[in-house]
């Protein structure tokens, strides 16, 4: 994948976001660290206070299982969610013209629904992959590979 001078990486997940920008070239990528964002965001046994009830028909004949919430779950959607406002706002201060999103496929889904008409303009790619916890020279060469 190519990775123009001055482009923007994100690399997230449900929890973490890293923006880095490429001080380097298309050939010689020099990611630097421009904003580190982590939330906490416990298990959903850690955040719910009951299990999943039971519902039943209004004649009251059948019952069934009510799932359970994934609390979890709830809040790394809202977190990709959060990630694609923040993209937003930045595109449409001019942060940036090139845009390349790295995310496990989950998160990438769940940000591709939240995606503006500004940054979808400046997308150049997307890496489905989870590189949060990586070294930066280790996105730098999925990013390479890509």
């Amino acid at each position: 994948m190519e990775l123009p001078h001055n482009s923007v990486v994100l690399v997230v997940d449900g929890r973490k976001m890293l923006f880095l920008r490429n001080e380097g070239d298309a050939a010689y990528p020099n990611l630097v660290v421009e904003q580190a964002v982590e939330q906490e965001n416990p298990a959903t046994r850690n955040q719910a206070t009951d299990s999943a009830g039971r519902a039943s028909s209004p004649q009251g004949a059948a019952q069934s299982s009510v799932e359970p919430t994934d609390f979890h779950q709830l809040e790394e959607d809202r977190f990709a969610a959060e990630a694609a406002d923040v993209l937003k706002t930045r595109a449409l201060q001019n942060d940036y013209d090139s845009l390349i999103v790295v995310a496990p496929p989950k998160t990438l889904g769940e940000m591709r629904k939240h995606y503006h008409k500004e940054v979808q303009n400046r997308l150049a790619g997307e890496l489905a992959k989870d590189l949060t916890g990586h070294p930066i020279a280790d996105i730098e060469t999925a990013l390479k590979n890509a």
